[in-house]
């Protein structure tokens, strides 16, 4: 399977946050059951997400944790036509309480609201274990894919670090970025996550993902292509930054 194809599915995945979740029904025996969920990706690049103990989904995965998430084009006017993304998961509840803390940290910065869900209701963690990638780029384009999941290079403190410094002292380059994009300008965006690839804004409640013009492998190359963003007159779609 070509490289291209791969990032292709991978960036599907980056660019959305919610899904339709798709469990084997406890209620109703031998039918699919779905429903809509966000999710963010987690260290290792896997879908993370956080689920009533009371929703049907729930129930449903506690007795059989093989399920898949449908991720397509927000927006597509033809959904035939669009790219979409199905992984084929084992669904695990995270009970581990490192594990449990660090994903709380990371799932809180794209979807704050869910912190009361989680203290309040009865909310657990959840992570999706891929078995295999469904990726349709179009008519015809169809493929099974096995490793679309990436690792994320800076999870963990040095994300941590350059997303709390981006925030607090360039404000006027992430908007900036807001702006080449043609993204909303109010509120105000703030990074939210980054890995090798590219970074999330949360502008309010609605998450974006841009991508670098060219994969960064250190936190000294995150810098260089950040502040190259910052001066940039367009956003590049590949290759070096065009100031």
């Amino acid at each position: 399977m070509s490289v291209k194809t791969t990032k292709n599915a991978r960036e599907l995945l980056l660019k959305e946050y919610q899904a339709v979740l798709s469990t084997h029904s406890k209620a109703m025996p031998g039918f699919p059951f779905g429903s809509v969920v966000p999710y963010c990706l987690d260290d290792q690049g896997r879908p993370l997400l956080l689920i009533s103990r009371i929703a049907q989904h729930t129930h449903n995965l506690q007795q059989q944790s093989k399920c898949s998430l449908l991720v397509g084009e927000r927006g597509a006017v033809d959904v035939q036509a669009a790219g979409r993304l199905t992984l084929l998961a084992e669904a695990q509840q995270l009970v581990d309480e490192v594990e449990i803390a660090a994903a709380a940290a990371r799932y809180y910065r794209y979807f704050p609201n869910a912190h009361n869900y989680h203290q309040a209701h009865d909310f657990d963690f959840w992570r999706l274990e891929p078995v295999r990638w469904r990726y349709i780029g179009g008519f015809g384009a169809i493929h099974w894919l096995d490793d679309v999941a990436r690792a994320n290079p800076f999870a963990g403190t040095a994300e941590q670090q350059m997303l709390e410094h981006m925030n607090a002292d360039h404000a006027k380059a992430i908007a900036h970025y807001v702006a080449l994009n043609g993204l909303p300008t109010e509120p105000a965006a703030q990074l939210v996550g980054l890995d090798g690839e590219g970074f999330h804004l949360r502008i309010g409640a609605v998450i974006d993902w841009l991508a670098f013009p060219q994969p960064c492998g250190s936190a000294l190359e995150v810098r260089q292509a950040l502040v190259a963003l910052a001066q940039a007159d367009t956003w590049p779609t590949g290759g070096a930054v065009q100031a």
